[in-house]
């Protein structure tokens, strides 16, 4: 497949990889855990919250994130290819690795932190679905699974509303734009809500998977739907995080 249709550096073109090992130098991997203000503060290297005092009252427990979005080109080059045309699935590895890169600098590649825990992809809606083909936060999280060695569960969050973008929208049109957007899915069996709930609510850490954090109105979103289904503990991994 290679030499049919080889791959190509997003960042300067050389052929081989979608990241060589010289553009992949230029990207600022975070080495730091930060909390979830619109300013966010750094937080102490032991420290096992992901919140300061200001941001206590945040849906998301904490939230891990490798890249800055606005300050680098490459970012968001390779993240525009992941969700657009030609739309480059297999860019979910190399995006992958990103992140584990940035859980191995933070200290949080030990099993005290992923023990017991799952990975959740923020749904998309179907019609997004049947246009790319696929969910993007869904292949970032079954790369991530590989390595961290934690199940994936894609359908019990689901997106019922189809949504504008949130690229061009303010803080608080983000809010209103995905007001109850998702909700639980029952079992199968009978849709009976207590099976559903048993699903995550076995699990310690829910971790919700996305390529982008803005305001993190999305995942607040996600966490605000989990938490009706008796879920407590529940972060965010984004590839970037812009802010």
């Amino acid at each position: 497949m290679d030499l049919l249709f080889p791959k190509f550096c997003l960042g300067c073109k050389k052929e081989g990889t979608y990241l060589c090992d010289d553009c992949r130098g230029l990207l600022d991997i975070n080495e730091f855990n930060h909390c979830l203000c619109d300013r966010p503060t750094t937080l102490s290297s032991n420290s096992k919250s992901g919140k300061c005092s200001k941001c206590q009252n945040k849906a998301l427990s904490g939230l891990y994130f490798a890249l800055p979005y606005k300050e680098s080109h490459i970012t968001k080059i390779l993240i525009h290819q992941f969700k657009y045309k030609p739309y480059l699935k297999d860019l979910a590895e190399t995006l992958s690795s990103i992140l584990i890169e940035h859980f191995i600098k933070t200290g949080a590649n030990t099993n005290e932190i992923w023990e017991n825990s799952v990975l959740v992809p923020v749904p998309i809606h179907i019609k997004k679905f049947r246009e790319r083909g696929y969910n993007q936060s869904e292949e970032l999280a079954e790369e991530l699974s590989k390595v961290l060695k934690i199940p994936v569960i894609s359908d019990y969050l689901i997106k019922t509303k189809s949504t504008e973008s949130q690229m061009k929208l303010s803080k608080i049109e983000r809010e209103k734009n995905l007001e109850s957007a998702f909700c639980v899915r029952h079992s199968r069996e009978g849709g009976n809500p207590d099976l559903a709930r048993s699903d995550l609510t076995k699990f310690s850490k829910i971790f919700l998977v996305d390529d982008v954090y803005t305001t993190g109105s999305t995942m607040a979103e996600c966490a605000k739907t989990l938490k009706k289904s008796g879920i407590k503990n529940i972060w965010g991994i984004a590839l970037a995080r812009e802010g």
